[in-house]
């Protein structure tokens, strides 16, 4: 087919529609459209994943060289192309100010006439062949050992997908697990956790569907199975669009988390006994073994759409779903088959979507109405989540219109707290760009459940050092903090979060007799929204409760009322304080829910700690002199309980915890009844990272995170402040947990 793109002067007035908000930016129908790669020497039709084939796109892609880098002149323009030309969009550099795009004549002289800077783009093509390269070489290495057929392992895989000898693990990128290691590690999830974890086929990809080898598309289900009853649903896909690496092993990470950290975290446990979560890991898996192969591959692939050998060839499947589909007028999806943004033959014609959309419907119940402006009520359950990369960007509905949903408000909210985490800026959908037959057209279009899709990083194929160090690390919280709220995702974000719980007489480690009284003290705060885009309200603190074993949402549930430690609830972030009565507990593990609300009234999301109930209790260690300076503290190796004593005014006595990377320690000091010391943590410089003092006789807590790579040193220290001294007069305990 023949490139189409407009003139520089239509550009430019489309590039100044889409900052001025107006929902048009480029119309997809004159954005480029790819031409169809011209037939290579020898190229032959051949099977769909097949070396041969694979080795052919690979050759396509290198043919791809108008790569250039448009330096912004100032952030706001940015935005503005990052909108324009988002389909043209390979990578960011925002150190360095720059964008890495596949531009034509007609987009560099748009691009310039607003003040960017075009240079060619050599190092990302030479590092794009390189990766090619070494992808082939892997391919060469390897013999086709499995015959097409049907899946006997369980995992899904079938055909030539099973046998092709292109990938199995990406070269340069070995933290991502590839479609067959992502499937094989769900279906383990299903043997290790078989009451909490269920793996489930919820249809066919497109190449299975026409016998050209493919996959199952398949949800791990995660919930306690022991425990009955109607719960709240959190829905996550991830991978629709094939290229964006980060995505599926982050969903994939996030199943780890929780069943991993079943009964060890208190958080995962009671997650799993109440909720239910569900996650479709991989929802385009043929268009991601050919982008696993290092092919910039977006859509399913259709052999329908764009020529059979076309490595442009499928359907954009997040401009497929029925819901809106086509509704922008041309603008929010592409009519062209070679387009990245093909919206596909019909509403709902691909296969992966017709599974995605029926298993939304299958899980939600419909609590919204017909028309456009109905929004669901407040109580509606239930999160859907889609995440993408790249763009550093929490969205949510509607992409098609810049009129607010009638929930737009608590979107807001959730959107905002989800931002918090992951630091990227929170904005309705049609702040990027018009789109139409995506994703969360049927789970909040059709049926009024809270949608958002996640954009996550700065590049498709990012580096696992980014990976590591922070998309996964900034995102796998806002996933849990979904999870937290999903039972009324349109109320219990405008609540306080509770940051920290800790226990006292090491209840949450070695334990408690039955009958033992063990304080608690929290962390409460309604601050953690981010403010980036537009202003959320930030209310006082104005109460917290405790319960034991049955959450606050169980008919029958006791509250224990807690206390604000400095005698008033007047501030956004309050230290909570309470005892809990353990008469009457069995033995073993129980889990104490604690939640605070905010002057409006509204209740947040549980955190939640454990309590132990023990038949014996075994002494904790005991605190050795000297251990006055960082050079001399008492050595900590495990969660527990220390006795310790101020043996005189001057005395301070130190504790080193190595604090593993991504934990997050709690130091609780409880002095005798007479005295008042004080808390502190420090790093190994000697620099104060948090502090505790309170009045005599009044239990101290503190608590850092380690957000390194590694185990980092963190000194506890105690420090004589009023009352008693000596082996008797100076007792204290000192709980550490993390």
């Amino acid at each position: 087919m023949t490139n189409v793109r407009p003139q520089p002067r239509a550009a430019i007035a489309a590039l100044f529609l889409a900052v001025s908000a107006v929902p048009s930016a480029f119309s997809q129908s004159t954005q480029s459209s790819p031409t169809t790669p011209a037939r290579l020497p020898g190229q032959v039709a051949t099977p769909q994943d097949s070396a041969t084939e694979m080795r052919l796109l690979r050759q396509q892609e290198k043919q791809r060289t108008n790569i250039y880098k448009a330096f912004y002149p100032d952030a706001a323009m940015l935005r503005k192309a990052a909108v324009t030309f988002h389909a043209n969009l390979l990578e960011s550099n925002y150190e360095q100010g720059f964008l890495v795009l596949e531009l034509d004549a007609a987009d560099i002289a748009a691009l310039r006439s607003f003040g960017f800077r075009i240079e060619n783009a050599p190092e990302f093509i030479q590092r794009r062949d390189d990766f090619l390269a070494a992808i082939q070489a892997a391919a060469d290495a390897k013999s086709r050992t499995t015959a097409p057929g049907a899946s006997t392992d369980g995992t899904g895989i079938t055909g030539a997908a099973a046998g092709d000898a292109t990938i199995q693990s990406i070269p340069g990128f070995a933290c991502y697990e590839t479609v067959e290691e992502t499937f094989t590690a769900a279906a383990a999830f299903t043997t290790t956790y078989p009451t909490l974890a269920s793996w489930i086929d919820i249809g066919d990809s497109w190449q299975k569907t026409v016998g050209s080898g493919g996959y199952d598309m398949r949800v791990l289900k995660i919930t306690n199975s022991a425990i009955g009853g109607t719960k709240p649903k959190l829905f996550v896909n991830s991978a629709i669009h094939a290229r964006e690496y980060t995505t599926a092993p982050l969903n994939l990470e996030f199943a780890r988390w929780l069943l991993n950290g079943y009964g060890t975290d208190p958080d995962a446990t009671w997650i799993v006994d109440h909720h239910e979560v569900h996650l479709l890991l991989q929802t385009n898996p043929d268009g991601r073994k050919k982008a696993e192969g290092g092919l910039s591959w977006r859509k399913n692939t259709n052999t329908a759409y764009c020529g059979a050998t076309s490595n442009t060839r499928g359907a954009d499947l997040n401009r497929n779903f029925t819901f809106g589909w086509n509704s922008t007028g041309g603008s929010g999806s592409s009519g062209s088959q070679c387009d990245l943004t093909y919206r596909g033959a019909s509403a709902g014609s691909e296969p992966e979507t017709q599974a995605v959309q029926n298993y939304i419907r299958s899980i939600f119940p419909d609590r919204r109405g017909p028309n456009p402006g109905d929004g669901a009520p407040v109580d509606t359950s239930g999160i859907h989540i889609d995440v993408h990369s790249y763009s550093q960007l929490v969205l949510w509905p509607w992409g098609t219109t810049s009129t607010p949903t009638a929930n737009a408000t608590a979107l807001q909210t959730l959107g905002r707290r989800f931002a918090y985490f992951n630091g990227y800026t929170p904005e309705q959908s049609i702040g990027l760009y018009a789109t139409d037959g995506t994703s969360d057209g049927p789970s909040y279009g059709e049926l009024g459940v809270a949608a958002y899709t996640i954009e996550l990083g700065s590049s498709f194929f990012e580096s696992c050092t980014t990976y590591n160090s922070t998309t996964k690390p900034k995102n796998l919280p806002a996933l849990i903090y979904a999870a937290k709220v999903v039972r009324a995702p349109y109320q219990t974000p405008a609540g306080a979060d509770v940051t920290t719980v800790a226990l006292g007489s090491d209840a949450s480690g070695g334990g408690v007799l039955a009958g033992t009284p063990v304080s608690l003290t929290a962390s409460a705060t309604d601050t953690r929204f981010n403010q980036s885009n537009g202003t959320e309200p930030v209310l006082n603190v104005t109460g917290g409760e405790a319960y034991i074993d049955t959450p606050p949402w169980v008919a029958g549930a006791t509250a224990i009322a807690l206390t604000a430690t400095d005698g008033s609830f007047n501030q956004t972030t309050e230290s909570l304080s309470g005892t809990l009565a353990t008469t009457g507990l069995s033995l073993g593990k129980h889990l104490v829910f604690v939640r605070a609300k905010v002057s409006s009234g509204q209740w947040g999301p549980v955190t939640a700690q454990f309590l132990k109930i023990a038949s014996v209790v075994t002494p904790g260690n005991n605190e050795t002199e000297p251990n006055d300076n960082i050079g001399t503290a008492n050595a900590v190796a495990s969660v527990g309980t220390w006795n310790g004593a101020i043996g005189s005014s001057s005395d301070g006595d130190y504790f080193l915890v190595n604090l593993p990377a991504g934990k997050t320690l709690t130091a609780t000091l409880t002095p005798n009844a007479s005295s008042d010391y004080d808390l502190y943590i420090y790093n190994s410089s000697g620099t104060q990272l948090a502090a505790s003092e309170k009045g005599s006789g009044v239990v101290d807590a503190a608590s850092v995170s380690n957000t390194d790579t590694a185990a980092s040193a963190r000194y506890v220290r105690v420090k004589f402040y009023s009352g008693g001294t000596g082996a008797t007069s100076g007792k204290y305990t000192l709980g550490f947990n993390w």
